[in-house]
């Protein structure tokens, strides 16, 4: 099942920082199979990552090990994310 992050900046500065560090994690996980994509907001206050993984349990777990959550520099919002088979007729 897929799983939407939500990712919103409430510290510029120390997301500046971390961000190395959530985007080399984020690639791992794309390695794994557990990212299927991400990537920041065009108006620059955050972005969104979606996980593919068996339980919610799992995909909370990644969510809040990612460095910009552990950190504080991000909010975090995840939700379970069904994709449409489109089109719909």
């Amino acid at each position: 099942m897929k799983y939407v992050a939500l990712l919103t900046i409430v510290d510029p500065e120390l997301n500046q920082r971390v961000r190395p560090d959530h985007l080399k994690y984020i690639s791992d996980l794309y390695e794994q199979g557990k990212v299927v994509m991400a990537g920041p907001f065009t108006d620059g206050k955050g972005g969104m990552v979606v996980y593919e993984c068996d339980s919610e349990a799992q995909a909370s777990e990644l969510a809040n090990a990612d460095p910009v959550v552990k950190a504080g520099a991000r909010t975090l919002e995840l939700r379970a994310w069904q994709a449409l088979d489109l089109p719909v007729r």
